[in-house]
C-alpha cells in the first residue's frame, strides 16, 4: 500500500467529504513528478550538450537515428504529467482544509509569479545573457502553468465534475481549431503577426511573435495546457476515494486512454496534425506512430502520456520505496526549486564540457537558435547521458536540502517555490 509524508499547509486535494480527507503527502505523485523532472533534465542536458540539438529536431524522421528520437520521445511524459499533477496538487490542497476563497488568492498569486519567473530566471538560465531586446523570452511550461493557474482560480468555485468536463472537452475537441494557421515572425526584415494573429498564437499556434518589437517564441500554446490542468484538477478527487477503487480507477482509464490512441493513431481518424506513416522500414514506422504533435499538444499526444502516466500512478500506490524511489519523492516535493535549478545545470553542463574540451561556445549564448553552432560543437549521446547523470547527482543533495526546509518551516513564501 502507499506510503504518505507530512505535508506543508499548501500541499492538498478535491472533495469527496470529510471523512476521507488526507491528511499527508500523496507519495506516489511524488515519485511520479520526481520521475518526470528526472526526464526533464535529461531533454534539456541534450538541448545544450548534444552536437545536433541546435540543428534539427530529435523526432524529425528524416534526420534522427532510432537512439537520438527515444531520447527526445521519453521526455514526451514530462510536461504533460507535470501540468496534471499542477492541477492535481491544486485539488489536494482544497481536499485538505484550504478555503475556495483562500485557494484562489494563491492560484492568482502564484499564476502571476510562475510568469514573472519564465521571463525572468528561467528566461537566463536558457539564454545565460540579459540582452532582453535581441530575446524577451520563452512561453514555455511555467508560463502556460501560470496561466492556467489563474484562470482555475476561477473553476474552483464551479463543480469538480463541470471543470473536470470542460478539461476533457478541450483536450479532445482543440484540434478541431488546427485548420486555422497564422504566419508568425519569421526572421529578420520579416513582420510579425497582428494583434488578433498573435493572439491567436498565444492560445493555440505555436511560433515566433513580436514582443515589444522583438522576437519571443510561443512553445506552449495556451488553450490545450489548460485542458490538462483542469483534467488533472479533477483528477484529485480520486484520492479521496478508498485506496483500492482508486487504483482500480486509474488503472482502467489508463488502459481505456492507451487503447484510445492505438485505435485512433492506427486509424487516422483524428486527433493529431500529422497522420502516422509507414516509413523506410518497421524500426521507422514504429517511431512515425509515436511522433504525435507536442506543440500544442495534440489529443493523441496527451492520450499517449497521460495513459500511461495514470497506470504508473495506481502501480505506484502499492509498491515499496527503494533508495530510488526515496530519492524522486525528494524531487517530487521540489518541483519549482528543481525545475529552475535544473536550466542553470543544464546549460552549465553544455558550457563546461565545450569550454574544457577547447570547443565552440557562441551557440549557448543567447536567442535560441540565433548563433548557428561552429563545426565541432557539442558532444554525441553518450556524453549528453553522462552529463545528464551527473546534473542529477549535483541537483539531488540541493533538493534534498531544501525539502527539509520546507517540512520544517511554515512561512507562506515557501509555496512559490
Amino acid at each position: 500500500m502507499q506510503t504518505t509524508r507530512a505535508s506543508a499547509p499548501h500541499s492538498a486535494d478535491p472533495a469527496h467529504g470529510p471523512a476521507a480527507t488526507p491528511k499527508k503527502r500523496v507519495d506516489a505523485v511524488d515519485v511520479l513528478r520526481g520521475l518526470v523532472m528526472v526526464l526533464m533534465l535529461l531533454d534539456h542536458t541534450r538541448e545544450f550538450v548534444h552536437r545536433d540539438a541546435p540543428l534539427f529536431d530529435a523526432a524529425n524522421l528524416d534526420r534522427t537515428t532510432v537512439a537520438l528520437f527515444f531520447t527526445r520521445w521519453v521526455t514526451h511524459f514530462c510536461a504533460p504529467i507535470f501540468v496534471l499533477l499542477a492541477g492535481t496538487g491544486v485539488a489536494l490542497q482544497l481536499r485538505r482544509g484550504k478555503s475556495k476563497a483562500d485557494l484562489s488568492r494563491f492560484l492568482v498569486s502564484r499564476g502571476f509569479w510562475l510568469i514573472v519567473l519564465e521571463f525572468t530566471i528561467v528566461r537566463f538560465g536558457i539564454a545565460f545573457d540579459l540582452d532582453y531586446g535581441a530575446f524577451p523570452g520563452m512561453l514555455q511550461v511555467i508560463w502556460a502553468i501560470g496561466v492556467s493557474m489563474i484562470v482555475l482560480a476561477a473553476f474552483v468555485h464551479l463543480p469538480v465534475v463541470a471543470t473536470g468536463a470542460v478539461g476533457v472537452a478541450i483536450i479532445v475537441l482543440h484540434n478541431l481549431a488546427d485548420p486555422i494557421v497564422v504566419q508568425g515572425w519569421a526572421g529578420p526584415g520579416t513582420p510579425g503577426p497582428g494583434a488578433l494573429g498573435a493572439l491567436w498564437m498565444v492560445l493555440h499556434q505555436p511560433g515566433f511573435i513580436l514582443l515589444f518589437g522583438a522576437p519571443a517564441l510561443v512553445a506552449y500554446p495556451l488553450v490545450p495546457w489548460l485542458g490538462v490542468m483542469l483534467a488533472g484538477y479533477a483528477l484529485g478527487g480520486v484520492y479521496g476515494w478508498e485506496p483500492e477503487r482508486r487504483q482500480r480507477f486509474l488503472a482502467r482509464l489508463g488502459v481505456a486512454m492507451i487503447v484510445q490512441f492505438v485505435l485512433l493513431r492506427a486509424t487516422n481518424v483524428y486527433g493529431n496534425p500529422a497522420p502516422f506513416a509507414v516509413q523506410k522500414d518497421a524500426a521507422f514506422t514504429v517511431l512515425s506512430f509515436l511522433n504525435t504533435n507536442k506543440y500544442p499538444p495534440s489529443l493523441l499526444f496527451v492520450l499517449m502520456t497521460l495513459g500511461p502516466a495514470l497506470l504508473a500512478l495506481a502501480w505506484l500506490e502499492r509498491v515499496p520505496r527503494g533508495r530510488v524511489g526515496r530519492m524522486l519523492v525528494t524531487f517530487g516535493r521540489v518541483p519549482l526549486f528543481f525545475y529552475v535549478l535544473q536550466w542553470f545545470v543544464a546549460h552549465a553542463m553544455g558550457l563546461g564540457l565545450s569550454l574544457a574540451t577547447g570547443r565552440p561556445t557562441a551557440h549557448l549564448f543567447g536567442f535560441p537558435g540565433g548563433t548557428p553552432p561552429q563545426p565541432g560543437a557539442g558532444f554525441g549521446l553518450g556524453i549528453t547521458y553522462l552529463a545528464w547523470a551527473v546534473g542529477v547527482a549535483l541537483l539531488y543533495p540541493l533538493c534534498r536540502w531544501y525539502a527539509a526546509i520546507k517540512q520544517r518551516r511554515t512561512e507562506w513564501w515557501f509555496s512559490y517555490l
